[in-house]
């Protein structure tokens, strides 16, 4: 867990090639999408659109229809939120450190958009040992 922390310690948040107002995000988002993407909420466990959802094909962003997950690499984590081992490249996920609610934890965020996704874990299933804990109301499905 130090090596995990470590590796994370100071990334700054930076800017993002998607860039739109308060407004904008608004505007093309649901009230729900708003309050966890762009203000870092989190949605009831076991109370989500993706959590049992086995369908096949890809999760993209709901801010910004970026392409981040693979139904492949999703798992049942037990946790109430739909969990993955790894996304499909290590470019589309920002992670950041989190100190908020008085825990360290790593905050997952959009590289395209900068909207908040959920948390990384190192407590997940091999290959990567990861668990990257999504808020449904992050994403979006595009069954293939």
């Amino acid at each position: 867990m130090a090596d995990f922390q470590a590796q994370h310690s100071g990334q700054a948040q930076g800017s993002y090639p998607v860039q739109k107002s308060e407004q904008e995000w608004r505007e093309s988002l649901s009230p729900e999408q708003f309050r966890i993407l762009r203000q870092k909420g989190t949605e009831p466990a076991f109370r989500n659109q993706y959590c049992d959802f086995k369908g096949q094909g890809v999760y993209r962003c709901a801010g910004c229809d970026a392409v981040l997950f693979d139904s492949n690499t999703k798992y049942d984590s037990g946790s109430g939120w739909p969990s993955f081992w790894q996304p499909v490249s290590k470019e589309r996920i920002k992670e950041l450190p989190d100190s908020s609610h008085n825990m360290y934890r790593i905050e997952a965020v959009c590289a395209n958009c900068g909207g908040h996704l959920g948390h990384v874990f190192e407590d997940g299933p091999q290959p990567t040992g990861l668990r990257y804990c999504m808020n449904s109301a992050s994403l979006s499905f595009e069954a293939q």
